[in-house]
């Protein structure tokens, strides 16, 4: 059976997933009366909470004969790691644009990787049924981005398709039928080219894709580079080097079919498959038949860029709602981690129990840390800060830059170009984006960013829309000023009482409910002055036995600050840790005792001097 092997790539929130589904459908790859959930291809909870996609997914469909093999993959720029290694199994891409929106960052990035590799990108003008559509324009500005890239000749005469994913049709006109999604399907059988392949040499493929199976054990997907694969049959597993992993049998091998992985007996090269019965194997690993002595090439993944220490939680309340809880646990979690998500660095830190965790972004870190938590550990964690760099030729201290595109009401522009110039963000563009909005293009150091998307959407009343694109390593661009206000900070141990935290929000913003358990170190809320300050939330009214007159009044709460775990971690500072477990996330400063932070405060600021 002939293959086509495609990639969907595109900009988080463009519509990929949900075009997949009507792929899917359209194919046959459902039952008639199949009860399917929408975006059926983002099964991980986390993906379904937060509607992304966060980890790549391969799925097949047969058109006319055709076996095409669907790749799926994450629109964030924290997870390009995924992109970057998917786009080695496929001769072609699927690059979808909002016809709204337009191409923004990670098109941007998602294509250069893309042209880089030599693929002939099919573009998809998605959503032209929304009100707001500008297709035409979009047209053309991705073209424009085509050739900003370096497109060749042969690059640059891209096929378009007009297209609403969630309606379930694409046409080469604006105007044609919009029936169904057979020209995307037609499209990619005459435009995407066959594998080229050698069926002679011995078996070899690349793994792309790591997960973990109760039944089967650790399941590689890739695509067979060359010869043809058959169960049972010995392999040996090369690293990079080339040195020799280990040596076993492929115990099972499957094909995609729909969302379903197909048990097969025999795979020739071209195809994506998934391979279950090795112990060692990872990602990018060659694994091939024994005569097979070089290594496959692989994709390098771009470095990260941010780091953050994880902790055990050695607070006062540790322990008591997690089940994971020791370095030893947290470590083989952590480097686990590694071996199928190639983005992430691992190494134990210099503080004891702890380990440096380095990545993409907050939202990589983020999604992690809560992957682990609903996993039953327990964890601090401290402040996210950027990896730098000394330029070998110059010496100086380079730091990772980012391309901040922000879409923004003309009204609040101002609030966010001083917010950004207090970041060390430099201005590139600004040009109107129709309906009254504008949008702005900065060049930014990463850790200016760190912690301002709160801000931004307080500052932009919700409607503002920042997207960011890695952009390089730059020369250190000087000190940014951090959060302007000190914390409340408890000196007790106990519950938080009603009657102590109505007299202590004329203090600040809080952080907790009554009831809530504290203790003493632990911050309960953000002190309205630059000084961190001990409160007692535990303070009860003294009761008399003189009897009142009247009843007391009501002692009413401003509802608490409620930060969800990015939020969080964006917000504390150097001497303050996120304490993660099953139940709660809290704040809280690193040293708990009130002492032992002023010692060490005095010992910061003789250093600093």
């Amino acid at each position: 059976m002939e293959i086509r092997n495609v990639a969907i790539i595109a900009h988080v929130d463009h519509g990929k997933t949900t075009l997949v589904d009507n792929l899917l459908k359209q194919a046959g790859a459902f039952r008639a009366n199949q009860a399917v959930a929408e975006r059926a291809l983002d099964r991980n909870d986390l993906e379904r909470e937060r509607g992304i996609t966060i980890l790549a997914k391969s799925t097949a469909v047969e058109w006319k004969g055709v076996k095409i093999n669907i790749v799926d993959t994450p629109g964030h720029a924290d997870f390009g790691g995924e992109v970057e290694r998917i786009l080695s199994m496929v001769d072609g891409a699927i690059v979808l644009c909002d016809a709204a929106e337009g191409p923004l960052p990670q098109t941007k990035f998602v294509l250069t990787k893309a042209l880089a590799r030599g693929l002939r990108p099919i573009v998809v003008i998605n959503k032209v049924d929304r009100q707001d559509a500008r297709p035409d324009e979009v047209h053309n500005e991705v073209f424009d981005l085509f050739a900003a890239l370096g497109a060749t000749d042969e690059q640059l005469d891209f096929h378009t398709l007009f297209a609403s994913g969630r309606q379930g049709w694409a046409d080469l006109e604006l105007e044609g039928a919009r029936k169904d999604l057979s020209p995307m399907f037609d499209l990619i059988l005459s435009h995407v080219p066959a594998p080229k392949v050698d069926l002679e040499k011995p078996f070899a493929m690349n793994a792309s894709i790591l997960e973990s199976d109760n039944f089967l054990g650790r399941i590689l997907t890739g695509r067979v580079e060359q010869g043809t694969a058959r169960v049972n049959m010995p392999v040996r597993v090369l690293r990079q080097d080339g040195t020799v992993v280990e040596s076993g049998r492929l115990t099972k091998l499957m094909t995609f079919s729909g969302l379903d992985r197909v048990p097969v007996e025999e795979v020739q090269a071209g195809d994506i498959i998934a391979i279950a019965g090795l112990s060692d194997a990872t990602i990018p690993d060659t694994i091939a038949s024994p005569e097979v002595t070089e290594p496959l090439p692989a994709i390098p993944v771009d470095p990260p860029t941010l780091a953050m220490t994880f902790r055990i939680n050695d607070g006062p309340l540790g322990g008591r709602e997690g089940k994971k809880v020791t370095s030893r646990q947290i470590r083989d979690r952590l480097f686990k981690e590694t071996e199928g998500n190639v983005a992430i660095r691992v190494k134990v830190s210099e503080e004891v129990d702890a380990f440096e965790v380095a990545g993409r972004g907050e939202l990589q870190l983020g999604v992690l840390i809560e992957q682990m938590r609903r996993e039953g550990f327990e964890l601090t964690i401290g402040r996210p800060r950027v990896l730098t760099r000394d330029n070998t030729e110059t010496g100086e201290r380079e730091e990772p830059f980012e391309e901040a595109l922000i879409d923004v009401d003309e009204a609040y522009s101002g609030v966010v170009v001083e917010k950004m110039s207090q970041r060390k963000g430099q201005m590139q563009d600004m040009r109107p984006s129709g309906g009254g909005k504008v949008r702005l293009t900065f060049h930014i150091p990463s850790r200016g960013l760190i912690g301002y998307h709160g801000e931004f959407m307080t500052d932009t009343r919700g409607t503002g829309m920042m997207n960011r694109l890695f952009l390089g390593y730059f020369p250190w661009a000087g000190p940014i000023e951090g959060r302007r206000n000190g914390s409340l900070i408890s000196n007790s141990d106990g519950e938080a009482i009603q009657y102590a935290l109505f007299y202590l929000q004329e203090r600040g913003t809080l952080f907790v409910d009554p009831g809530v358990k504290v203790y003493v170190g632990m911050i309960l809320g953000e002190h309205s002055r630059d000084n961190d300050l001990d409160v007692n939330p535990i303070k009860e009214k003294k009761l008399t036995n003189i009897r009142a007159a009247g009843k007391d009044e009501a002692l009413l709460l401003i509802p608490p600050r409620r930060m969800s775990l990015e939020q969080a971690i964006a917000y504390i500072e150097d001497d303050e840790l996120v304490e993660v477990t099953p139940g709660a996330i809290r704040l809280r400063k690193r040293y708990l005792d009130p002492h032992e932070r002023k010692k060490h405060a005095r010992r910061s600021d003789s250093e600093a001097a």
